[in-house]
């Protein structure tokens, strides 16, 4: 279980996740130059995101791509760096901007923890409204290992079953739950999808598997 969690650790530089995202960050790096090339710069819309994420990306590279990135979370928090604004917001209903309002919507991670079905599809909505381009990442429902949780098969498990097993010791990046109240809370937080699921919410996307060790390990969606 210690080897998984490391794998699975965001702040270990020689982790799975870590290197995963650096090769992810080559799909989004294609879309800014492109982006670049035609306007000039980049108008990012990050749903979820946060400034740290960004440093796996050439920051020089950025900046020459004049590349601004608005960064959309529930809770406000303040950022120094002039390349970014940070709104406080929901994902799954955005209409204070208008359509194509930037170049790119980029989401890493995100689609899975916004909540039920009808949310999920509202989040698809605006990450196709808002860009004509965008990207969207989530773990794949079908890997072995559960990524938040950081247990093999933990997630193919029922609600009930993951819930008690939380208010036991605590699971990868979850905390043991003091009840079984903020045991829900936390299975719920995490639905994964699979590739039907994902495909239908993003219909005019190109898809990528992102693989590891043969097996699909996360769902990408990419409108270039």
């Amino acid at each position: 279980m210690k080897l998984i969690y490391a794998l699975q650790d965001p702040d270990n530089p020689d982790s799975l996740a870590v290197k995963m995202r650096r090769a992810r960050a080559r799909h989004v790096t294609g879309l800014i130059e492109q982006i670049a090339a035609e306007t000039g710069r980049c108008r990012i819309l990050d749903l979820g995101g946060e400034p740290e994420y960004w440093r796996l990306f050439d920051r020089a590279l950025l900046e020459r791509c004049g590349v601004h990135i608005t960064l959309v979370n529930p809770q406000a928090f303040e950022v120094a760096d002039p390349m970014f604004e940070a709104v406080e917001g929901d994902a799954c209903a955005l209409e204070t901007y208008p359509d194509s309002a930037f170049d790119l919507v980029h989401s890493n991670s995100v689609v899975e923890h916004v909540g039920d079905w009808p949310r999920m599809e509202a989040f698809a909505r605006e990450a196709r409204r808002l860009a004509p381009r965008y990207y969207v990442q989530t773990p794949y429902f079908w890997f072995p290992i559960e990524p938040h949780f950081s247990a093999p098969f933990f997630h193919w498990r029922s609600e009930q079953s993951r819930a008690r097993a939380l208010m036991k010791k605590r699971h990868g990046f979850a905390e043991r739950a003091l009840d079984v109240g903020a045991a829900m809370r936390d299975v719920q937080h995490a639905r994964l999808l699979d590739k039907t699921q994902f495909r239908f919410l993003f219909p005019d996307a190109r898809h990528v598997d992102e693989k590891f060790a043969g097996f699909t390990k996360s769902l990408i969606a990419i409108r270039a």
